[in-house]
């Protein structure tokens, strides 16, 4: 390949860094804000008839045509080996997806603005503030729901969680009484080698810990080891969480509003299931409510409808909390659930699910650059035919 030819390409390659720059910045400006991403928002997707796809295709257009022109006019006389029609080939098919990807670097802009507006170690601070006061954001009738608030959830304080065992017991004809039990779910950890041992004297060993080893194997949920040690997960002591003063409505919901990226859905679960007793139990009143106008200045950043007075809040998750009896109906919580939920499903797609290039378009995308590909080598190479025999026959 000739220096000259050379120097063409790398001429045109610094011509179209400037135009992916120059889209690159026009999508970095585009962007709206976090406040107006909705769930139709999404890195672009070339929809043929907006400013973007017009623009991209005029420019592209306009590049290729004086591209082929000066590439034909210029640079298709000296002879070529095979290894320099390859070496071409390949520079042209970049040169073809360097064309027909400007909206890709457009995507990339949107996506520069949006984590300088909103870092994702930020957004996470957002989703772990909502997984800590998820349970006082839900309607009132989402309460008398048994799937989402029952004692089974409670993962705090100890000896929670539990286990629970229902008994039927016949009172006349086809009729049943059921009973529920609830039972702490206990962990004891030991030395594999200990634990092996025992394997052979089960009876003294348990005996020695004060634990009737009949009893203790039917109570045994769970046994794994981990490194030298086996930890085994049973059926404790029985327990009423239903009549524990330290149980309230707000403690029997384990669901997150959204997973924190990175951190495994059960770590999270409990450390909410901490922090949230502690908001309810340990802290001050102060505590409950600096976390609420927390909440509050979440909304409006997120541009949340919001009807929530952080006070009147407070005030409810505090009265419902020893009043665990009543029916909690007139707690005052009401905002954009539905948007709010839109919003971080959007966001989580646009942080860890970006698809610059969307999957609707690939294979057209993929068979234009091709083509285009194709079109530009073949004229070269006939150009190159047609100088070559001119010359030859001269």
């Amino acid at each position: 390949m000739s220096k000259s030819l050379q120097k063409f390409f790398i001429k045109s390659f610094i011509i179209l860094l400037i135009i992916h720059f120059a889209y690159f910045l026009y999508g970095y400006f585009k962007f709206e804000g976090v406040k107006n991403i909705n769930i139709y928002t999404e890195f672009y997707r070339f929809k043929f008839y907006d400013d973007v796809s017009i623009s991209h295709f005029f420019v592209t257009g306009f590049f290729l045509f004086f591209f082929l022109i000066f590439l034909v006019r210029n640079h298709s006389k000296q002879q070529r080996t095979f290894t320099d029609l390859l070496k071409t080939g390949s520079l042209l098919l970049l040169i073809s997806f360097l064309s027909f990807s400007f909206f890709v670097s457009y995507s990339f802009g949107l996506n520069a603005k949006l984590k300088t507006e909103l870092s994702e170690a930020n957004f996470n601070k957002d989703k772990a503030l909502l997984n800590n006061l998820n349970s006082f954001l839900y309607n009132y009738t989402s309460y008398s729901s048994e799937k989402l608030f029952n004692v089974l959830n409670v993962l705090y304080p100890e000896p929670y969680p539990v286990i629970e065992e229902k008994d039927s017991t016949k009172i006349l004809d086809d009729n049943y009484i059921t009973e529920s039990r609830y039972y702490s779910i206990d962990t004891l950890k030991l030395l594999t080698a200990h634990y092996n041992k025992a394997a052979d004297a089960t009876n003294t060993f348990f005996d020695s810990l004060g634990i009737d080893s009949d009893v203790f194997k039917k109570r045994v949920l769970s046994k794994k080891t981990i490194r030298d040690s086996t930890e085994i997960i049973y059926k404790g002591s029985e327990v009423n969480p239903r009549y524990d003063a330290d149980i309230c409505i707000f403690l029997e919901n384990n669901s997150l509003f959204k997973n924190v990226e990175g951190i495994p859905t059960d770590k999270q679960q409990r450390q909410v299931a901490v922090k949230r007793y502690n908001l309810i139990y340990k802290y001050g009143k102060d505590s409950l409510l600096y976390n609420f106008q927390k909440l509050d200045t979440l909304f409006k950043k997120y541009k949340i409808e919001t009807q929530i007075v952080p006070g009147q809040l407070t005030t409810d998750v505090l009265y419902y909390k020893e009043h665990s009896n009543e029916y909690l109906n007139a707690i005052r919580n009401n905002f954009d659930r539905k948007g709010l939920k839109e919003k971080f499903t959007t966001l989580d797609k646009l942080f860890y699910q970006p698809n610059y290039l969307h999957p609707s378009i690939i294979k057209i995308y993929l068979g234009v650059i091709f083509a285009v590909w194709f079109v530009l080598l073949t004229i070269y190479f006939l150009f190159s035919r047609k100088k070559l025999k001119t010359d030859s026959s001269n």
